[in-house]
């Protein structure tokens, strides 16, 4: 068993404890990443109780050989796709991907994900026509992520700051005296 593996059934009853999923676990570049998240999200007060929680657990059972960093966080609103667990959880989602070098059809792509399965998904690409389609596998990829929309952008003069005064209105007119 791997060193991912063996904190991956470490932390398991931990999080299930905090009432979190596991999104991602990653060991790279001497850094152990455990990506956490839930429905509504997960906040600083639980990634730290985490973080605590987690430390101690591997400093005690000592599942990775030599020192690391660990980092406990959340996949953020615009989250990596790295598994097929991911894209299927983002079908109906706004992504952008990156395909490998010599992969038929732009490099670049932005569209919303149809479905997902063990191989790869489809993507609708954003401006194509209606009910075009396009079949990536996971192995074609380079890298993919979830993409956020911002509102738009507020108009301007619309609001004003607390406080602020406007002149009287120049249509009132002054009660008549009896």
């Amino acid at each position: 068993m791997d060193a991912v593996e063996r904190v991956r059934q470490l932390v398991a009853p931990l999080l299930a404890e905090a009432e979190v999923d596991l999104y991602d676990l990653e060991f790279a570049g001497g850094v152990l990443r455990i990506t956490v998240d839930r429905a509504g999200g997960v906040d600083i007060g639980t990634i730290g109780s985490l973080t605590r929680s987690v430390s101690r657990a591997i400093d005690d059972v000592d599942p990775i050989p030599g020192q690391f960093t660990l980092e406990v966080s959340s996949p953020g609103l615009e989250r990596p796709l790295r598994t097929p667990a991911h894209f299927a959880r983002s079908v109906g989602e706004l992504v952008s991907v990156k395909t490998r070098a010599g992969v038929p059809g732009d490099r670049r792509a932005k569209g919303t994900v149809v479905s997902a399965d063990d191989q790869g998904f489809v993507l609708a690409p954003a401006g194509a026509a209606p009910g075009e389609t396009r079949r990536l596998e996971f192995d074609d990829l380079e890298r993919a992520r979830t993409v956020f929309e911002w509102g738009p952008a507020p108009k301007p003069g619309g609001s004003r700051a607390a406080g602020a005064k406007t002149a009287p209105s120049a249509k009132k007119k002054k009660a008549a005296k009896p």
